[in-house]
């Protein structure tokens, strides 16, 4: 059984016993998180679509940690001006542990 998710703006498809990283959720390593907007359920023998969402349907994960991606470079620069601009950034995600999909 798989699962199509919606938090933070991205989509991810998850089975049960899948680790991703999502943009971050508030919680502490071990609390339960409910990802409610599921917009997809696909079984062996039928598939529920939603429109948008699939009805009473829920992804039960657990919280692994929390931390901070690589860091990546934003350069601005205008040619022939003298101006250059050179900032850094370092998005903060939630890594979960998909442990039921239900619906």
């Amino acid at each position: 059984m798989f699962a199509v998710v919606k938090t933070g703006g991205k989509q991810y498809i998850v089975k049960e016993g899948d680790i991703i990283k999502v943009e971050k959720l508030e919680g502490n390593e071990g609390d339960l998180i409910e990802l409610n907007e599921v917009l997809l359920i696909g079984d062996t023998p039928e598939i529920k679509i939603g429109q948008p969402l699939v009805p009473n349907a829920k992804v039960v994960c657990s919280i692994l940690g929390q931390g901070k991606d690589k860091k990546i470079i934003v350069f601005k620069a205008k040619r022939r001006k003298g101006y250059h601009k050179k900032q850094g950034h370092r998005q903060r995600y939630t890594s979960l542990k998909v442990n039921s999909i239900i619906g």
